[in-house]
């Protein structure tokens, strides 16, 4: 399932396991119940941000109030719009302080997101390893959101829960130039999940190559060549790495 889908799946399930003590969340009006709807059902972005917006207007004592921040700020990620995604990320946890769908997005943001002459590059980082590490410590205790969904299933979507995690971490710790710590965080988000992302496969290639393994970069590297359709531009990706690989161990080989 696609990463951006799986935590918008996901989401009910960060906020089913904090209300599992407390009643569920139930509409208090015809109006809001119209409104819900309209915020599920939408089929792009936009359509969903003004949803969830209207939810939030015009229902402002709603127990829905999580989900419909987090559905804003995953709908701003996929418009590619970092500050607003942050924003109602952090609104998010400040309206459920356990949603690891929105830890798990900003993690990633922060550790994308930063450069190496930021001034707030250390604290940025800093955010987003914490945000990382709550997010494996509170899905590992997540408990199924929903009975149709099986255990199996279950424990498929929290292995790639913890997978982004741990890519998160990794970027982290590749800003911060531990190539030896982000191969490691990079081969755990490699390992962990059922099926890895072949773009994640490339980032451990290149944390390899970064830490001068350069024999283990281009056996990550030929995995990820012989992927069947792989996309083009994780192909390119894939491509310079294993060039850099090559001419890295080359020049690094012994003279005869």
């Amino acid at each position: 399932m696609n990463r951006y889908f799986l935590r918008v799946f996901l989401a009910l399930a960060s906020f089913a396991v904090t209300m599992q003590a407390q009643a569920p969340p139930k509409p208090k009006s015809p109006k809001e119940v119209e409104a819900l709807k309209a915020m599920f059902a939408a089929q792009d972005p936009d359509s969903r941000i003004a949803a969830a917006d209207n939810v939030l207007t015009k229902f402002a004592d709603t127990e829905f109030k999580a989900i419909a921040l987090y559905f804003t700020a995953a709908s701003y990620e996929q418009k590619n719009d970092f500050e607003k995604m942050v924003v109602y990320a952090e609104r998010t946890l400040e309206a459920d302080p356990k949603n690891y769908n929105a830890m798990l997005m900003l993690a990633r943001a922060l550790a994308s997101k930063t450069r190496e002459n930021d001034l707030d590059k250390e604290e940025k980082l800093g955010r987003a390893e914490k945000y990382a590490n709550s997010a494996l410590d509170i899905i590992k205790d997540a408990t199924k959101p929903n009975p149709q969904i099986t255990d199996d299933q279950w424990v498929d979507a929290k292995k790639d829960l913890q997978a982004q995690a741990h890519e998160a971490l990794g970027i982290a710790a590749m800003a911060r130039k531990k190539y030896e710590v982000a191969a490691s965080e990079f081969k755990l988000a490699v390992e962990t999940p059922v099926k890895p992302e072949p773009a994640t496969m490339v980032r451990l290639a290149a944390a390899y190559n970064q830490a001068k393994q350069y024999d283990s970069a281009l056996a990550v590297l030929d995995k990820v060549m012989a992927i069947p359709d792989l996309v083009p531009a994780v192909r390119q990706f894939a491509q310079a790495e294993k060039v850099r690989a090559t001419q890295a161990r080359a020049a690094a080989a012994p003279k005869p």
